[in-house]
């Protein structure tokens, strides 16, 4: 299980239009390291050590999954992405932007590439004075005082100003979101991405349960003879389910994701049922189904025929090796009708076809931000 970890960061800037520099940082550092809890106002300061423009200055609170060493690396990549260019010089120089860890968590750092706490911000009043904004309480590892009392013994008598103008801070997937559902087709990705997203916004994970349905294998080897216990068993275990997981906020979690709806029941069983079985299932569904919390966000991955295949032999459960091409665009469509009769259902639809989520942090990185901004 990885571990989420409080960080503080230093931005400031002081070339060409500086609040969209601040703005662009904290966006690419919202999409690639962590989510921010926290934007300090910004404050102007004249350049120390260099003959050079005035400084717009931050700090933010962020969460990272990230170790101290991934998230400068992450950071460095931030400033080259935004146009800063990094001579060899040691001297002070104008920067498009400029990110330093001050405190990553309660942690002590002493290596080669990187200190932390940063080793100058306590003798810098363009730091301390954002940080404190934000972090008043938070304590100095190494002072064992707080921030607030650090600003207070800080030896910087340089001049600095409130700018009147605030920043965005990108919005929380958990404060736009309480439940999100991701569906697709067999074989689609959408337990690989509950479960990654799961982990990276401290999600309660709702997965289906169809390894232990003991009809299963049995309805692919005869769909006709067993279909509607199937069908039945299935929507009665996601009913339960739903019931009992919707219900039960945990406390210690944002958000709540699930690999399924429960109005899947009704797409396979559309598929799998005779006209009679059907017209009975569906009583039984209605009942059901508006009892049933609706989700904020429906998130529906679209793959192709051929990679829905692909994937269904990749993963090898036995039972599934005989899943048919038209089977699939038979689901496929149900889901299609379903889509076009939801008016009040917020639908994002995804095509994961030729994108690798799974291994590729890229693609990933691209979905959330499709949904968080969707």
């Amino acid at each position: 299980m990885k571990i989420q970890k409080i960080t503080y960061l230093s931005l400031g800037t002081n070339q060409g239009n500086k609040l969209e520099n601040l703005q662009k940082a904290i966006d690419h550092i919202d999409a690639k390291v962590g989510a921010i809890h926290k934007i300090s106002s910004v404050y102007k300061t004249s350049s120390l050590g260099f003959d050079g423009n005035d400084f717009y200055n931050i700090c933010i609170e962020v969460s990272t999954y990230h170790t101290p060493e991934v998230l400068l690396t992450s950071l460095l990549k931030i400033e080259k992405d935004l146009g800063r260019i990094r001579k060899d010089s040691k001297e002070y120089q104008n920067r498009q932007i400029d990110i330093d860890i001050l405190l990553f968590g309660d942690e002590i750092i002493f290596s080669k590439k990187l200190m932390v706490p940063h080793s100058k911000m306590l003798h810098r009043k363009f730091v301390m004075v954002p940080l404190a904004e934000i972090a008043s309480n938070v304590m100095h590892p190494i002072e064992k005082k707080q921030i607030a009392v650090c600003l207070q013994n800080c030896d910087d008598s340089s001049e600095i100003s409130l700018v009147d103008k605030k920043l965005i801070r990108p919005i929380l997937l958990s404060e736009k979101y309480n439940y999100i559902a991701i569906e697709g087709n067999i074989g689609a990705g959408k337990t690989s991405l509950a479960k990654k997203m799961s982990d990276e916004f401290n999600a309660k994970l709702i997965l289906e349960r169809f390894a232990d349905n003991p009809f299963l294998p049995k309805f692919y080897e005869d769909k006709e003879r067993y279909a509607f216990p199937l069908e039945m068993s299935f929507l009665a275990d996601r009913y339960q389910q739903l019931s009992d997981d919707l219900a039960q906020f945990d406390l210690f979690k944002n958000c709540i994701i699930s690999d399924y709806y429960i109005f899947k029941s009704l797409i396979f069983a559309q598929v799998t049922l005779s006209k009679d079985e059907y017209f009975l299932y569906r009583k039984m569904f209605n009942l059901m189904y508006k009892e049933i919390t609706k989700p904020d966000l429906y998130v529906y991955l679209y793959q192709n025929t051929d990679r829905l295949l692909e994937n269904i032999k990749k993963r090898g459960r036995d039972y599934e090796q005989n899943i048919e091409a038209g089977y699939l665009q038979k689901i496929h469509d149900g889901y299609k009708n379903f889509i076009k009769t939801q008016e009040d259902l917020n639908l994002l639809i995804i095509d994961v076809s030729e994108i690798d989520f799974v291994n590729n942090k890229a693609d990933y990185d691209d979905i959330i931000h499709k949904i968080k901004h969707n």
